[in-house]
């Protein structure tokens, strides 16, 4: 699809601020995001162009860049909450706008909260995203400030990946969205207002239905969300998983979005029914690891490890078709799998690690010695006449696995699957030990209730992720309480 024509409307201050319209349906407008803002560029960015492409298929989407950022009037700033106010109205006005919905994401809470309030009459829908008060970013922006006025290409380059996760092939382009965003000297004037911002006094003035959306990803983000909703009066919460931080909105947050904003009351004044979110976007993928593979090899040798490895294989392949697994690809010592259920997922890792200690114990007692066993070794070295028998590698080897969970929605090319939610689940079945299974905080949400016993085992920092997650590990043995 063709992006949009770029227009511009001005405000009652005469700054120019550049818009763009997309799709039929009831009008969407989202909020700029003051980390970056820029109606062009954006369209540039994959994620970012597919779900604006998603909503429009049911909505009328409306982007604008705020005064200062972007490609509305780069020489106003503003004061925030009143600068934001005008920006709003000039845009809705020009497109004789009476009533729109309005949807705040990340990093542009407080401006939404503050127009809900302000523009009540208007408003048909709020929706937010977790905003910056629940995140962590500050802290980090802190340690790389240094860098902000003495080389800002380097700064955006660590602060993508700092919001991406640093292996993502996305972080190129968000630095580039950035820059195009920002100047060094805007881009701490539009962020630093939110470090200490606390939404509690504009909750009770938010009269408009509310939707509030937030990643299942930690306790810390369902806790601010609940607290969100419990202060604005019949607002609905509904946890996304597979929502990694820095990320576009993803097939699961389009649905709850238009779902809700396509919604009327059943009478006037009465509440609108929470959103039916459909997760069969999402996927439970499951790691398997064979602890100690390399040292395996050294001792056994090639042809000894492979058979050794082989019953890996095996008990894998049938413990993923008792409980409908999708092998997506085995790598040697390890297996990656997917499940549409995460309940099955967890089954499936208790099913083979019990099947595992059992071949442990059934190649423990076939190594024990029997009896006469020593003294006919000694005999056999012993005799000088007699050629020593020839030793084979012992291939009944004990195998301990070490097994890693996660849910999400991976990219799907052909059979394999990519994405933040699979390279976390990688790192988190590197965490584990052999014997283990360790789930992120988002299986053991989705799992609440279904009888399933977890261990929590605190915040773990995973290789090329910003946030630290809550790693949990899944009791399977009959001792454990």
């Amino acid at each position: 699809m063709d992006a949009p024509p770029i227009q511009y409307a001005k405000t009652a201050d005469g700054v120019n601020i550049a818009f763009w319209t997309l799709g039929e349906g009831p009008p969407l407008v989202i909020l700029p995001n003051v980390f970056g803002s820029h109606v062009q560029l954006e369209w540039e960015q994959d994620d970012r162009r597919t779900a604006f492409e998603r909503l429009a298929q049911r909505a009328t989407v409306i982007r604008y860049d705020w005064r200062g950022m972007g490609l509305s009037q780069r020489d106003e700033l503003g004061t925030y909450a009143e600068a934001a106010s005008l920006d709003l109205e000039a845009v809705v006005d020009q497109l004789a706008l009476q009533r729109f919905a309005l949807y705040g994401t990340h990093f542009s809470g407080e401006v939404a909260l503050s127009l809900a309030g302000s523009h009540a009459g208007r408003l048909s829908h709020l929706i937010l995203s977790i905003p910056p008060f629940a995140d962590s970013y500050f802290s980090r922006l802190a340690a790389i400030r240094p860098l902000l006025e003495r080389d800002w290409e380097l700064y955006t380059e660590i602060l993508s990946r700092l919001m991406m996760g640093w292996d993502s092939s996305l972080a190129a382009q968000r630095a580039a969205w950035i820059r195009g965003s920002h100047t060094p000297s805007s881009f701490p004037s539009t962020l630093d207002p939110l470090a200490d911002f606390s939404p509690e006094p504009l909750l009770a003035t938010v009269q408009t239905p509310t939707l509030i959306l937030h990643p299942l990803r930690s306790e810390r983000e369902s806790r601010i969300a609940r607290a969100l909703a419990g202060g604005i009066a019949g607002a609905h919460m509904v946890g996304i998983p597979g929502w990694p931080t820095g990320s576009s909105l993803n097939e699961t947050v389009v649905a709850a979005i238009l779902d809700f904003i396509n919604t009327a009351p059943a009478s006037p004044g009465a509440p609108i029914a929470a959103p039916q979110v459909d997760i069969s976007a999402v996927r439970t993928i499951v790691f398997t690891d064979v602890e100690g593979s390399t040292a395996l090899n050294e001792r056994l040798g090639d042809e000894g490890a492979r058979k050794v490895l082989r019953e890996h294989e095996r008990l894998t392949r049938e413990a993923l078709a008792g409980h409908g697994g999708s092998e997506v690809k085995a790598m040697g010592d390890g297996f990656m799998a997917w499940f549409p259920s995460a309940t099955r997922a967890v089954e499936c890792a208790i099913a083979l690690q019990k099947a595992f200690a059992e071949r442990n114990r059934d190649v423990g007692a076939r190594q024990r010695p029997k009896r006469g066993h020593e003294e006919e070794s000694r005999r056999d070295v012993a005799s000088p006449l007699r050629p020593a028998p020839e030793r084979r590698p012992d291939t009944s080897e004990p195998i301990h696995v070490r097994i890693g969970i996660n849910a999400g929605e991976p990219i799907a090319e052909g059979d394999d699957l990519f994405g933040a939610s699979v390279i976390a689940t990688a790192r988190i079945t590197a965490q584990a030990g052999g014997g283990q299974i360790l789930a992120s905080d988002v299986v053991r949400q989705l799992l609440a209730g279904k009888g399933f016993s977890f261990a929590n085992q605190g915040e773990h920092t995973l290789k090329g992720f910003d946030e630290p997650v809550q790693l949990y590990e899944v009791r399977w043995r009959e001792e454990e309480p």
